[in-house]
């Protein structure tokens, strides 16, 4: 069993986003910690990016922050290793192809393997061409985790079976953000993607209450909440990570 999978083999998973650097990399670290400490069961670690499409106005804003304050991939890097010290929760980037490119594809995602990053999501890479990251992914045994999303329609199957790690089911149209309530009939793409594949579904984009997650939860094996946590990080700065964990402890007891 990976890893990731082991995130999902004790129940339904609550799996918060922080993003790196928002608002200094020790704050970063407090935060992934309290996350692990209160019961969550994978983290993604948002590497900061200048033009992250996927996200709304929340997540732009950390991002921002967080170049600002001079982060880069380098001092991510050495981040998860300091993670790596006692957290032992499997771990996940999610950045952009071009984060990846500039890097080097290669380099990158060996350092990945090195350091203990179990999983990738490239939310700009579309399934057809995930090929240039896939192999590199599969010689450092790095999981690339693919997104499937309401527009996915005819090709919700196809995804499914080539998928590993996990499976990112998109809530809802549009980019990242708190949304008051989640109108996706969601079972429906989760029944064809059980028909395809076994690895577990996580729901996210949107989901900020506990009764979110729980419903969310109720059709899928867990929940992402990312927005919500980044708004705590903004909103409390170095004192945030108490915050943190008290909400993932909530989340997580909703599930």
């Amino acid at each position: 069993m990976t890893k990731i999978k082991q995130a999902f083999h004790s129940g339904k998973a609550f799996i918060p986003f922080i993003t790196c650097g928002d608002p200094d990399l020790e704050t970063t670290a407090a935060a992934v910690r309290a996350a692990a400490a209160n019961g969550a069961d994978l983290i993604e670690l948002g590497i900061p990016f200048s033009d992250p499409t996927a996200e709304g106005p929340v997540i732009q804003g950390a991002n921002i922050r967080a170049l600002s304050g001079g982060v880069n991939t380098n001092k991510i890097f050495d981040l998860v290793r300091d993670l790596r010290r006692d957290v032992t929760v499997p771990l996940v980037f999610m950045t952009y192809a071009n984060v990846v490119f500039s890097y080097g594809a290669d380099k990158f995602i060996s350092t990945c393997a090195d350091i203990g990053i179990d999983g990738l999501i490239l939310p700009d890479i579309p399934f057809e061409e995930k090929e240039e990251f896939l192999d590199i992914c599969h010689k450092y045994d790095v999981a690339l985790i693919s997104l499937i999303a309401p527009t996915s329609a005819d090709r919700v199957g196809m995804i499914a079976r080539e998928a590993e790690g996990f499976i990112y089911l998109v809530s809802s149209l549009g980019v990242t953000g708190v949304r008051s309530e989640i109108k996706t009939d969601l079972s429906s793409i989760v029944k064809v993607i059980r028909e395809n594949t076994d690895i577990p579904v996580a729901v996210g984009f949107g989901i900020s209450t506990p009764q979110q997650a729980h419903d969310m939860a109720a059709v899928s094996d867990g929940a992402i909440v990312g927005s919500a946590v980044v708004k705590l990080l903004e909103k409390y700065g170095k004192d945030a990570p108490a915050y943190v964990g008290e909400y993932v402890r909530s989340m997580k007891a909703a599930l």
